[in-house]
């Protein structure tokens, strides 16, 4: 007779109970009224798996997409006039950072601003000689860039482009006035006289926008104010302080006074309509009320650090 082995309960586990011959039939509770758990919801699984109708947009969204390239495979001309278009809007885009940066040294000798007006005259009595005299920023005196930003864009050393809390009161302001007060920075203007053409459009104030955002990031503030001062219409053909200050004033904008630099900028908003040689009531008060915003904004030392 062998001695009974002994078993080590601690490391060895105990025998599993024997299955029974038949399952247990399940038994049918009453539902007491309770709400099912989020993991019983007929949409979702308890793995977290997407919902059935999730499940069904993907596989429509994927059968509409294998029909698209299959349909593409059925017309090659589609692929090659993707391809023109894509290729198309690269060479804009590189094309106009280029032109921005190439503007960034060389002067702005024309505009399609200066072009229209000249166009304007074909055929017609009235003079087509244009009035336009580059001059850098150093050699046109401060006065004249302090009094279009005091007139223009009081905003323009601290502002990215946009003033839109000018925008907002222009908003509320239009609701009421006959005719639309505007809200452009002096950026703005720059953007659109320089790079764009004539007229209004949806199209052409996305890329007024575009445009301004370009010069903000590559041009700077002096630069900006320095293209403003050259080919902002100051008069019938007649374009940037310089030409201005020689053609009614008798003298280099170099040696503009405040008053005569106020008074340039006093006719910005219609320069046709507008004169600088023979004010009008309203011009002269337009004027003094620029002087005195030049000097409530401390002198030529606002646009010192531009």
């Amino acid at each position: 007779m062998q001695p009974e082995k002994r078993v080590n309960r601690l490391r060895t586990p105990p025998p599993p109970d024997p299955r029974p011959s038949s399952p247990m039939p399940p038994t049918n509770r009453p539902n007491s009224g309770r709400t099912t758990s989020p993991s019983s919801s007929p949409r979702t699984t308890s793995s977290g798996r997407p919902s059935a109708k999730k499940s069904a947009m993907n596989m429509l969204l994927r059968k509409q997409w294998q029909q698209g390239r299959a349909y593409v495979r059925q017309h090659p001309w589609l692929k090659m006039v993707s391809l023109l278009i894509a290729r198309t809007i690269l060479v804009l885009f590189l094309g106009s950072i280029a032109w921005v940066v190439a503007l960034k040294y060389l002067p702005v000798w024309f505009t399609p601003l200066t072009i229209s007006r000249k166009w304007d005259t074909i055929g017609t009595d009235n003079s087509s000689t244009i009035y336009k005299t580059w001059r850098p920023f150093e050699e046109i005196n401060k006065e004249a860039a302090l009094a279009v930003v005091a007139s223009e864009d009081q905003q323009f050393p601290y502002h990215w482009g946009f003033d839109f809390d000018e925008i907002q009161d222009a908003i509320k302001e239009n609701q009421t006035r006959k005719r639309p007060r505007g809200a452009s920075t002096i950026s703005q203007q720059v953007a659109k006289n320089v790079f764009l053409w004539t007229g209004r459009s949806y199209i052409r104030k996305g890329l007024e926008v575009y445009f301004t955002v370009l010069i903000e990031l590559i041009w700077g503030k002096k630069r900006i104010l320095e293209v403003y001062l050259n080919v902002a219409e100051t008069g019938p053909m007649t374009f940037g302080i310089e030409a201005a200050s020689e053609r009614f004033y008798g003298h280099s904008a170099y040696t503009l006074s405040r008053d005569e630099a106020a008074r340039i900028a006093a006719v910005l908003p219609n320069p046709n309509q507008f004169s600088i040689r023979r004010p009008s009531s309203y011009i002269q008060r337009r004027t003094r009320q620029i002087a005195r915003q030049m000097r409530a904004l401390g002198g030529q030392k606002y646009i010192r650090n531009l």
